[in-house]
């Protein structure tokens, strides 16, 4: 284990006075977190007990996507490694630490990797005040509301990306879920890089295990390298759901052009299209940040990034057929049950016309006048019932012929 270099403040004196020392260089961080409350969703409330309790007993804990959280720096961090000329250095550190050591001169071309968890806001300025983030893309980070950009705060690139995740389902039905989207943010400074995630979909661990074991030599990149493996990852789910939507994009032309029981109903065919929107404000927007990526990375980093570029380029042409397939089905199934529904009113209609006849005759027989010729012939009242009989075989076969019945 390296030991912690004797220079530079602690984590106590970070917190107290708003410097760091990084590369040398005191950089001033003041901000004012305030005292206002984060609305979480539903979901974080029955993991906040665990989370206490995990703070409380100091326990690593275990993440969504089933790796071990170390416990350093507070329970929103993930993993916090330092890396040098692509291999990660032993033992465990906490942010401030960590950026000490990759800063310190004993170290070449060395960085660190922060990992965050769904942080709270208090968890979040911490770090920010240790490695100088902007408040803004830290109240950003929290939040985790924001559309894909890409934004510059002197030397430090924040990108915010929108995970996806397909949600299996056996049949899509008016309140199926497809598509759970999350957000992924990434703080990519000179010799760090911190990401943020929100959400169970593209999760890291096993992308921090490919870079550290098989891909050593993109690690010597620096921090670019570690977000263009990120971004990789989110942009490989996308692709995996669209296949996913596709299939199900095939299940409801089936049944919208099947007859009988099993047509897709009109209200599963609008939530797909809801969930397929969701879908396309996740890619869509992120095509801009990582086009101006490409544009100011380095060229050896820049090319792995425009291969990310091609796959989300796929993506969206994808999704934006996907949305004109849809329309269409849409607009085939509402044909349908407007046909449906004039078949249902001719037939009404052709019922109604037969009845009529009976009506009629039983009007006519029914009235009281004394003077009626037919009434004193024997044979009035089968003829009578010949007639009616006659007239409405005769219309039912009219209607039928034409398809009324």
């Amino acid at each position: 284990m390296i030991p912690r270099p004797t220079r530079g403040p602690s984590l106590g004196e970070v917190a107290s006075t708003g410097r760091v020392v990084r590369c040398g260089e005191v950089a001033m961080s003041e901000r004012e977190t305030g005292n206002g409350n984060r609305h979480k969703p539903l979901s974080r409330a029955f993991s906040a007990p665990v989370r206490a309790m995990n703070r409380f007993l100091g326990a690593p804990g275990v993440n969504p996507d089933g790796s071990v959280r170390p416990a350093v720096g507070g329970s929103a961090v993930v993993d916090c490694g330092v890396y040098a000329n692509g291999q990660r250095l032993p033992g465990t550190f906490t942010p401030d630490q960590a950026l000490q050591i990759a800063c310190s001169p004993e170290q070449e071309n060395a960085f660190v990797w922060l990992g965050l968890f769904e942080p709270s806001e208090e968890e979040m300025f911490e770090v920010a005040k240790i490695y100088g983030l902007h408040e803004l893309a830290v109240e950003d980070a929290v939040k985790a509301e924001q559309r894909p950009k890409l934004e510059q705060f002197g030397s430090v690139n924040f990108l915010v990306m929108r995970t996806a995740r397909y949600v299996p389902h056996r049949e899509l039905t008016e309140t199926s879920q497809v598509v759970e989207t999350g957000q992924m943010m990434i703080f990519v400074g000179e010799q760090f890089v911190i990401t943020v995630r929100h959400g169970d979909a593209s999760e890291l661990g096993s992308v921090r295990a490919n870079l550290e074991t098989e891909r050593a030599n993109l690690l010597e990149q620096g921090p670019w390298a570690v977000a263009y493996a990120v971004t990789d990852r989110v942009v490989d789910h996308y692709l995996a759901v669209a296949e996913q939507v596709e299939a199900d994009l095939e299940v409801i032309e089936e049944g919208v052009f099947s007859n009988g029981k099993n047509a897709s109903p009109i209200q599963a065919v609008y939530q797909m299209k809801r969930e397929l929107v969701e879908f396309r404000r996740a890619v869509g927007p992120l095509q801009r940040p990582i086009a101006t990526i490409v544009a100011i990375t380095p060229k050896k980093i820049g090319r792995y990034f425009r291969d990310v570029q091609d796959h989300l380029t796929r993506t969206v042409e994808q999704v934006a057929s996907y949305d004109d397939l849809l329309n269409s089905i849409l607009q085939a199934r509402l044909a349908q049950v407007t046909v449906d529904q004039n078949n249902d009113m001719r037939k009404i209609a052709a019922w109604a016309g037969i009845a009529t006849v009976w009506a009629a005759g039983a009007g006519i027989e029914g009235m009281n006048f004394k003077h009626m010729p037919e009434l004193d012939w024997l044979y009035s009242y089968p003829a009578w019932w010949t007639i009616i009989l006659l007239v409405t075989v005769l219309l039912y076969r009219a209607f039928r012929r034409n398809g009324w019945l």
